[in-house]
């Protein structure tokens, strides 16, 4: 572990040097994440960083981002591996075509070679010298999944019956997420370690605002981020998170808005608000969520 992950105080710095602010508690549980090799389990509300987190992590890191994005119905073979069918196919018809077929057990053993593989996030994860493994949404995988996916985070290691064990020589750091909206299971909770993420305050978004947008003037980043917060309790479909208030002050910039007012507000509603509904009611309470 070098002196950029050596405690969480030199995590912090090197988190924000990718322009990820993270607070003591979220520094601190990457820091033993590293430390102790257990998987990071970030729970918390839509848009409230935990992607970010990881894909800040694997800068800090220097090493390969590889992302596994959970949904419903996914199985072992998409986040683990398959064969190139149709190469394995090309390759037959070579060796038909050359004569060199040679007995059946040759030619399985041609067609199920390395170089027909088609390695999926774990497998890659698994394979590679450094990585950070980011197992994004994985409460709208199965429970199926997820006894599965608990294999591997224990053992480091899955077997692939043509070739045999693959096993990590290098463990990849590991982050879950999760936007709660089923519970995922204990047995897998238990094996990580656990991070709740909550939205920003006004004052920590506004640090966020200058640190992703250099430039982004004083009042605006304020405006934004205080209009934000009041979006977030304004019982919204999908209220924005982070991620939306970044776009939202890029969008006020580039239309060239100062501070943010009702014209300007209402132009750029489509960078910060994702469903028809929420945006009527906004816009019928703008001056309202704009006022100081």
């Amino acid at each position: 572990m070098d002196d950029r992950t050596g405690s969480p105080t030199a995590l912090v710095a090197a988190l924000a040097s990718t322009g990820y602010l993270a607070d003591d508690d979220v520094a601190t549980a990457a820091f033993l994440a590293l430390k102790m090799h257990r998987p990071l389990f970030c729970e918390g509300e839509p848009g409230t960083g935990k992607t970010a987190l990881a894909q800040a992590l694997a800068t800090v890191l220097d090493v390969e981002l590889i992302r596994l994005q959970c949904h419903e119905g996914i199985d072992a073979s998409q986040a683990l591996y398959d064969w190139d069918f149709p190469r394995q196919l090309l390759h037959l018809r070579a060796l038909e075509a050359t004569g060199g077929a040679g007995s059946t057990d040759d030619v399985e053993a041609s067609l199920y070679d390395r170089r027909f593989l088609l390695a999926r996030p774990i497998l890659r994860a698994l394979q590679s010298p450094g990585a950070v493994l980011l197992v994004d949404e994985i409460d709208r995988a199965d429970d199926e999944f997820e006894a599965f996916l608990l294999e591997v985070l224990t053992e480091h290691a899955v077997s692939i019956p043509e070739l045999g064990e693959v096993r990590a020589v290098v463990p990849p750091v590991v982050v879950l997420t999760s936007n709660r909206t089923r519970e995922v299971h204990d047995a897998l909770k238990r094996r990580c370690l656990y991070l709740w993420l909550d939205h920003p305050d006004v004052a920590r978004e506004i640090e966020i605002l200058h640190a992703r947008i250099p430039g982004l003037p004083e009042r605006l980043a304020a405006e934004v981020a205080a209009a934000a917060h009041r979006l977030r309790a304004a019982d919204l479909l999908k209220p924005p998170g982070v991620a939306e208030s970044l776009d939202w002050a890029r969008a006020l910039q580039l239309v060239g808005a100062r501070h943010l007012d009702i014209d300007s507000a209402a132009a750029t509603l489509g960078a910060v608000l994702k469903y028809r509904e929420d945006a009527d009611r906004v816009r019928a309470r703008l001056e309202t969520l704009l006022a100081s």
